[in-house]
Formats: structure tokens, C-alpha cells, sequence
């Protein structure tokens, strides 16, 4: 397994549509996956999709952490808890995301890809989304929250789509740095 480089925002693949993945069950593919895998990891995110790392295939990897499930779930602008358990580690490939409901909420989302930043993201509450796993096996789920969160986050990078595009408010993309202050203000506000 490797360490793989990450594209930052404004790099040519993670600006266009990612091809569709022929065989889920080739061995290239899986090794990809691993290497994906193992680079998440090492970078601490949560989710990450192939063309974060230069390979511009329809391939995501995800998991949510029980204790991040719970923190997200406790929040005052999480619309439920369901997910607070957390999500194991999931490979989709060819992933299709479709939202269940109109409902949207704004939460805060940093990208790999986009270091140092974070900002504030409208998103579909509850969604349904299905792919094929490395086995040919097929994936389908509902998701809400958290959970659903980010799972749009990372099919986005799928279709050339980098979380700062789907902000209504630039004024809230701000540094990760200043995310304590604005946390220390909102708590002097209540």
C-alpha cells in the first residue's frame, strides 16, 4: 500500500466529471482502493474519492468515527441522531446519490482538498445512495445527518464539484484556525 498524493482545489481533475468504473472487481481497482484508504487515514479525513487522489474514476471510500457520529448528532443544527453509532468504513463504487426530501441544512464541512478551510454548506438532510462494492456486490442505503453529509461531499468530487461551489455564503469559508473564535463568539452570543 502507499501514501497518495492529494489534489488541491483548482487542479484540472478534480474539475471535471469522473469516468465510470468498468469491472468493481479488478485487482488494479483494489489496490487503488487500499491506497485510498491508507491515504485517508494518514491524512485524517473521513471520506475521500478517487479523483481527490489524481485518478479520475467513480470510486469513493468513507467511514464516520462513533464519536464524531455522536458530536454531529448532539449538535443544535443536526436534524436527528440517526447515525450517532457511527458508519464503518465503506467503498463505493459508480456511487448514485439521490435526496429524499427537499429539506437541506447548512453544517460545516473541510475537504482534503481544499486545506486549512473550512466553511458552511447547505446539504440534503436524508438521502438514499447505492453502489457496488470491490466484491460486485450491490450497496444501498439511507442516510441522514452526518452520515448524508458526507456522503454527498465525496460523490460531489465525482462529478467535479468542490464544497466551496455549493456555499450560499462565502463569507463563511473562513480558516480551520478561526473556527475557535467563531465557536467562542457564538457561545458569548447565547
Amino acid at each position: 500500500m502507499a501514501i497518495l498524493k492529494i489534489a488541491r482545489m483548482g487542479h484540472p481533475v478534480l474539475g471535471r466529471p469522473a469516468d465510470p468504473v468498468e469491472d468493481p472487481t479488478a485487482p488494479e481497482l483494489r489496490r487503488l482502493v487500499e491506497d485510498m484508504i491508507e491515504t485517508m487515514e494518514d491524512a485524517g479525513g473521513t471520506g475521500l474519492a478517487a479523483p481527490q487522489v489524481h485518478v479520475p474514476l467513480r470510486v469513493v471510500v468513507f467511514f464516520i468515527d462513533a464519536a464524531r457520529a455522536r458530536r454531529e448528532a448532539a449538535s443544535p443544527d443536526s436534524p436527528n441522531s440517526e447515525g450517532a453509532a457511527g458508519v464503518p468504513l465503506t467503498v463505493l463504487v459508480n456511487p448514485e446519490v439521490e435526496p429524499l426530501g427537499d429539506e437541506r441544512a447548512l453544517g460545516w464541512e473541510a475537504c482534503l482538498s481544499v486545506p486549512g478551510l473550512v466553511g458552511e454548506v447547505p446539504r440534503h438532510t436524508a438521502v438514499r445512495y447505492r453502489g457496488t462494492g470491490l466484491e460486485g456486490e450491490a450497496i444501498e442505503r439511507e442516510a441522514t445527518g452526518f452520515h448524508a453529509r458526507v456522503v454527498q461531499h465525496e460523490c460531489d468530487h465525482l462529478d467535479g464539484v468542490v464544497y466551496p461551489q455549493r456555499m450560499a455564503d462565502l463569507s463563511r469559508l473562513m480558516f480551520t484556525s478561526e473556527m475557535k473564535h467563531l465557536a467562542e463568539d457564538e457561545t458569548q452570543e447565547e
